[in-house]
C-alpha cells in the first residue's frame, strides 16, 4: 500500500451477525469510518435467526411441559398435560423479530455505514459489491442491479459459517432436517433419526423427544458430546436413555434410502450392521466456514483446515485483513466471536497498542436438561495438554437444594494446579449448569485459588454452594506456602 492510495473507509467490515457488529460498533467507537456489508436476505446473524435464541427458546418451552408432565415427587398431580407446537413456534417467531428487529436498529443506527451488499475481493484493498435481495429494506448504496466498488484500508472478515454438507451422498437423496429447517418446522414428524452428537444434536434429541416424537439418536464417537470428559457424556446419555431415546454411539455411517414412506440410516454397530427407520431425519454434523464466494484465493489470504488462518490478534498472512467469529475460529461460540471482533478492531484502530485474545476462559454451555457447561480446561484437554493437575467432584444427589428441586443428575467438577491451587477449569453437569458455571468464570478471572473459593460465603441452601465441597477436598490437598 501506497501512502498517497486514497480509501472510502479505513475499515470494511464483511458480515453482520454478532461478530461483524461488534466489530463495526468498537472501530466506530475508537473514532474509524466503517461501513459493515451484509449480504444476506435476513439481518441478524446466526445466533439470532436460527442459532443460540431460537433454540434455547424452543428447548425452555419443552422443559417448562417436562415438568409440568412429572410433578409427583412433590405432590402434585397434572392430567393430560398438552402441548401446541404452532404456539411454540409462533412464540419462538415472535422473540427472534423482536431481537432481529433491535439488530436492525443497532446496524443502521449512522454509527457506520451499513451497506446491503455480498461481497468479494477483487484485490487486497477493493470489495466488488452486488447489492443483496433482501427482506429487510433496500441496500443503502447506488440502487442498482450493477455491483459496484469499495476500497478500504483495512478490512475484518465475519461472514460466520453454513451447514455442512453431509456424509453420505444418499442422504441429500433421500432429504432431511437441520438446524436452519427445523426453525421454520410446521409439523412435528412423529419418529425421528439424529445423526450425531454434539451440542445441535442433544439438544435438538431431547427437544423433539419432549414433544412426543420418537428419537433414535446415532453417532460416530463412543460419548455424546466427544470433546467433554466422559463422566460429563454419560450423563446425558443416562437422562436419554431415562427419557426413551433410543441411543447408538461408537458408529459408523453406512448410507440412508427411503423406505416406503419413512427414511432408513444403516451404519455399523458393535461389529453389526444396523438399520432404523422413521418419518424424518435429522442431519445435525456440523458447521463449516462461509468463506467460498468471497475471492479469498485471489488476494492470497491463508486457510487451514477451510477455515482463515489468523494470529493470535485476529489478522491473517495479510496484516490488514483480519477474521473473526466461526469463518475463523475453532470455536464457534458467541460471546468468543464477540470478543474476537473488538480485539481486532481494536488492533486496526490502535497498530501501537495491539491486544491478543486469551482462551483461558473458554466457556462452553449444552443447554439440554441438565445442562454441560465447562470453563477452562476439563481433565481430557488437561491430558491432551500434558497440563498437571488435581481434580474433585461432587454429585448434585448429595446436595441439599438438588435434592429439594428433585434435581439430582450429574456432578461439579473442579481442576486446580497442584502447586499453587489455582482454578484451571470446572465442569458442571446439572440443574442451571450454565449459570453456576458463572461462578467459576468469575473466580477464574481473578485467578482465584480453590481454598479462596472455599473460604467464600455462600449462601445456603442453594445450588451454588455445592462448588465449596470440591473446593475444600482441593484445598486440602494443595501446599501451603
Amino acid at each position: 500500500m501506497h501512502a498517497n492510495e486514497r480509501y472510502d473507509f479505513d475499515l470494511a467490515v464483511i458480515g453482520g451477525g454478532s461478530a461483524g457488529f461488534a466489530a463495526a460498533r468498537t472501530a466506530a467507537n475508537e473514532g474509524l469510518n466503517v461501513a459493515l456489508i451484509e449480504g444476506g436476505q435476513e439481518i441478524g446473524g446466526l445466533c439470532i435467526l436460527r442459532g443460540c435464541m431460537p433454540t434455547k427458546a424452543l428447548l425452555y418451552a419443552t422443559e417448562v411441559l417436562h415438568r409440568v408432565r412429572h410433578p409427583q415427587a412433590w405432590g402434585i398431580q397434572t392430567r393430560g398435560a398438552r402441548f401446541s407446537f404452532a404456539k411454540i413456534m409462533a412464540r419462538k417467531n415472535t422473540l427472534i423479530k423482536e431481537f432481529a428487529g433491535y439488530r436492525r436498529q443497532q446496524l443502521t443506527s449512522g454509527k457506520f455505514k451499513f451497506i446491503r451488499a455480498t461481497a468479494r475481493f477483487l484485490d487486497p484493498n477493493t470489495l466488488e459489491l452486488t447489492p443483496a435481495a433482501s427482506n429487510a429494506g433496500p441496500a443503502n448504496h447506488a440502487h442498482s442491479n450493477q455491483p459496484t466498488r469499495l476500497r478500504a484500508r483495512s478490512f475484518i472478515v465475519a461472514t460466520g459459517s453454513v451447514l455442512a454438507p453431509s456424509p453420505l451422498p444418499d442422504l441429500d437423496k433421500v432429504g432431511y432436517l437441520d438446524s436452519d429447517s427445523a426453525m421454520t418446522l410446521k409439523k412435528l414428524p412423529k419418529s425421528l433419526i439424529v445423526l450425531g452428537g454434539g451440542a445441535v444434536a442433544v439438544e435438538f434429541a431431547q427437544f423433539f423427544t419432549r414433544l412426543d416424537v420418537r428419537v433414535t439418536l446415532i453417532q460416530r464417537s463412543p460419548h455424546v458430546l466427544h470433546e467433554m470428559d466422559a463422566d460429563a457424556a454419560d450423563v446425558i446419555e443416562s437422562v436419554f436413555r431415562r427419557e426413551k431415546i433410543a441411543l447408538f454411539t461408537g458408529t459408523k455411517l453406512l448410507g440412508a434410502r427411503r423406505a416406503g414412506s419413512r427414511k432408513e440410516v444403516s451404519f455399523t454397530h458393535q461389529a453389526r450392521t444396523r438399520r432404523v427407520s422413521a418419518e424424518e431425519i435429522f442431519f445435525a454434523l456440523g458447521r463449516v466456514p462461509n468463506i467460498h464466494s468471497l475471492g479469498l484465493e485471489r488476494i492470497g489470504v491463508g486457510l487451514e483446515h477451510g477455515r482463515i488462518q489468523t494470529d493470535s490478534r485476529m489478522r491473517t498472512n495479510l496484516p490488514h485483513i483480519h477474521a473473526v467469529g466461526d469463518c475463523a475460529g475453532l470455536h464457534e461460540i458467541v460471546h468468543i466471536a464477540v470478543q474476537q471482533a473488538e480485539t481486532a478492531a481494536w488492533n486496526i484502530a490502535h497498530p501501537d497498542a495491539t491486544r491478543e485474545m486469551d482462551y483461558r476462559l473458554l466457556t462452553e454451555i449444552v443447554f439440554t436438561d441438565p445442562q454441560i457447561a465447562t470453563v477452562g480446561l476439563n481433565e481430557k484437554r488437561a491430558h491432551v495438554n500434558n497440563v498437571d493437575c488435581l481434580a474433585a467432584s461432587y454429585p448434585f444427589s448429595d446436595h441439599g437444594k438438588s435434592i429439594i428441586m428433585e434435581a439430582m443428575d450429574g456432578f461439579v467438577k473442579i481442576l486446580a494446579d497442584p502447586l499453587s491451587g489455582e482454578i484451571i477449569g470446572a465442569t458442571c453437569a446439572g440443574p442451571s449448569g450454565g449459570e453456576l458455571i458463572h461462578e467459576i468464570i468469575a473466580a477464574m478471572s481473578r485467578r482465584m485459588t480453590v481454598r479462596d473459593l472455599a473460604a467464600m460465603p455462600h449462601y445456603h441452601p442453594t445450588l451454588s454452594e455445592i462448588w465449596t465441597y470440591p473446593a475444600e477436598e482441593l484445598a486440602a490437598q494443595i501446599p501451603r506456602m
